[in-house]
This record gives structure tokens, sequence and C-alpha cells, in this order.
């Protein structure tokens, strides 16, 4: 193997979609840096990987690193592997790759699959512009909803419920497909707008949230009206904004139906 940092993908369910190449690498580098070497282990066991290795993960990176970067300045081969999917999306190996660009290593990338895209595939919503905003933050959601178009989010199972729920709040007119256990046997996509999909049975497994662009037309006035209840009681200078934003309206005009509202 030549020398250098090889950032290789791995499953994300289904042992099948693992390379010939990304086996072949992981058996003959001097070293793999997995963010779980427990984890790593099952696949390594599954593929007969014996190669050496060591924990390299989001707590441990800041002294990990550095003595990786200086194993490869000194020769060896070096590959990156997260629990599942691509390294260093929503997962360690971003500082790596830097680290050793920095330091002039070569590095190479065996590609894998991705939960992300994979679930923007399936969802059959629009894949010309999209943007991958890592795991939900409810507290970035109406700063989020300036994305007009696809949005991508990971999201716990423990937390789904909760997220469909502010989904319906603040994204009401967007659809959202909840697409959960991407691969495996399980293999679901669950399409509609947030506030028909929240009484559904709590999905199970790894979930992936995409979101549709907004829509280009104006809403109904029934619509605004109802948008009006949902966010009136926040200033009404920042109401008018997220008003105007989400219901495609002026924001005079959406400062004049707020006052009205106040008047009631």
């Amino acid at each position: 193997m030549q020398s250098g940092l090889y950032v290789v993908g791995t499953p994300i369910g289904n042992l099948s979609d693992m390379s010939p190449r990304a086996i072949d690498v992981l058996r003959n580098v001097d070293l793999v840096a997995a963010e779980d070497t427990r984890v790593f282990g099952k696949l390594a066991s599954h593929f007969d990987i014996k190669t050496k290795r060591v924990s390299c993960h989001e707590h441990n990176e800041k002294d990990v690193v550095p003595d990786l970067i200086e194993k490869m300045s000194a020769g060896l081969s070096v590959a990156a592997v997260s629990d599942a999917g691509m390294p260093g999306i929503s997962d360690p190996g971003f500082r790596l790759v830097r680290a050793a660009r920095e330091a002039g290593i070569p590095v190479f990338v065996v590609p894998g699959p991705v939960a992300a895209i994979s679930a923007l595939v399936l969802s059959g919503f629009p894949t010309d512009r999209f943007t991958f905003c890592g795991f939900f933050d409810e507290k970035k959601l109406r700063e989020d909803n300036k994305i007009r178009h696809t949005i991508i989010y990971y999201e716990s199972p423990n937390r789904i419920m909760t997220t469909i729920s502010a989904l319906a709040r603040v994204m009401p007119e967007r659809k959202i497909a909840i697409v959960r256990e991407i691969t495996k046997i399980h293999e679901e996509a669950i399409i509609g707008y947030p506030a028909d999909l929240i009484n559904i049975t709590p999905p199970r497994g790894e979930i992936v949230i995409v979101v549709a662009p907004a829509p280009e037309h104006k809403m109904s006035d029934s619509e605004i009206t109802e948008l009006v209840n949902d966010i009136s009681a926040t200033s009404t200078k920042s109401a008018a904004a997220d008003l105007a934003m989400r219901a495609g309206i002026s924001k005079k005009e959406a400062y004049r139906r707020l006052i009205n509202k106040e008047d009631e």
C-alpha cells in the first residue's frame, strides 16, 4: 500500500454493500483508525480483516490525530472508518483529513454508502439543490426554513415525534420524508405533510428526515390565517418577517395581518 490516509466508506446496514476495494484496503493498510473499534471489529470479523486498529473518535481526536500524522509521515498507511457510512459526514474524520492535507500527506477516498444521499434519493424530492444540516436542532429550525430547496437531517428515534411536531409548527407547508433503516430489511419511507404524520406509530431504527423544497406559490388566505394564529405570540416585528417568508407575501402585508389579529 502507498503510504498515506485512506478514507473508507463502510455499509450503513447491509453488509453486501461493502465494496471489494474497501475490503482490500482495510486488509492491507498498516493501521485502521476506527470510530469505535468494537463496532469495526464486527465488520472486520465478517470480512476476515486482521489489520491492527486504533480508536479515533470525537472525544480523543485531539490526542490521536497528531500520532497518526506522525506515523503516516514516517511512511505508514492508515485507513479511517466510522461506525457506518462515509467518515466525516456527521462522524469523525474531517479533522484527520485536514491534518493530513496540512502535513502534505496523500489522501485517498474509497467511496461507500451515505445515509443522507440514500434518503434523498428514496424521498423522491428534488435533488438538483439540497442542504445537509446534520443532526436536527430545533433551535435552528426557523433559520433553516430560510433554505428554500431540499433539506436533510439526521435524527434519533427517541426524538422523532417531537421533531415532527416542530416541523408541523415551523414548516407546515413543506412535505417531509421520514426514511428509516436504509438498506436493511425494514427500510421504509414515510412521506406526507408534518401535520399528517404527528400521530403515526413512532418509527424505530436509524432515521433520516428529508424536507421538500418550499412551495413557490403563495398560501391561501385561510392558510395564512392559520399561520398568523400560530406565530402571533412572538414579537410583531419578528413574527411579520417569519410570516412573510413562510407565506410568500410582503413584510408589509404580513405586518398588517398581524396587527389586525392583535386588534381582534
